[in-house]
This record gives C-alpha cells, sequence and structure tokens, in this order.
C-alpha cells in the first residue's frame, strides 16, 4: 500500500506530540476527528490554512496502522474544494508516523518524492 496520508502541524503542535506521544490539535478536538491530506492536497491545504506560518512539520503516516480509522470524506468545513479527503477518527500516536520533514516557507517548497507521488 502506498502511503500518501499527511498531517501538517506547527512546530508547537509537534512539540507537544513528541511529549505525549500523541498528535492532537485543537481543529481535530473541535470536529471530532483528524484532519489529514493525500499529496494531491497538500499544496492547498498549506496556501489555504497555514500563510501566517513560517515554519511547519510535515508528517507522513504508516497508512496501514491506521486504515481502520481513515475514512474519505468531503471536505470539512465545505467550500471550494473537491474530492474526498482523508480524515482519521481514532487518536493519531506519533508511532504511526513513517516520516519528517521540517519545512521553511520559500512557498513551502514540498519534498521531491511527495511531489512525484502527487503526479500518479
Amino acid at each position: 500500500m502506498v502511503n500518501d496520508i499527511y498531517k501538517i502541524l506547527t512546530i508547537e503542535q509537534w512539540e507537544d506530540a513528541s511529549k505525549t506521544g500523541f498528535i492532537v490539535t485543537e481543529l481535530d478536538k473541535k470536529d471530532g476527528f483528524v484532519h489529514l491530506s493525500n499529496s494531491s492536497q497538500l499544496a492547498l491545504t498549506f496556501s489555504l490554512f497555514f500563510t501566517e506560518h513560517e515554519k511547519l512539520v510535515l508528517l507522513q503516516l504508516n497508512q496501514e496502522e491506521i486504515k481502520d480509522s481513515l475514512i474519505f470524506e468531503d471536505p470539512i468545513p465545505k467550500g471550494e474544494r473537491s474530492g474526498l479527503f482523508p480524515h482519521l477518527y481514532d487518536d493519531l500516536s506519533v508511532n504511526e508516523v513513517s516520516r519528517v520533514w521540517h519545512l521553511e516557507r520559500g512557498a513551502f517548497i514540498l519534498p521531491k518524492e511527495i511531489l512525484l507521488q502527487s503526479e500518479r
């Protein structure tokens, strides 16, 4: 299975997750699930929701480990975006992260591996 599921965190959120062992954001708590993206959704997610950040952490998740709680649904909140988005209806452990990238603004240039995956 291709691991094409990602979570974007602020530096502070990643530091908290590293201490507690679980990835928790206020938005995810409010909505009742963990907001995720696939590689083709990342660029717009960065653009819409993370414009005020100079540094972010991008996590690639081990899809095999979370597949039982992963549901692909319409975007929440509804708006201009289309397609199905991965939502995790379970706790997200740092142990389910397969790769970590620390990104700095420069239009948040995505790693080559992810850009190639988005063309498939």
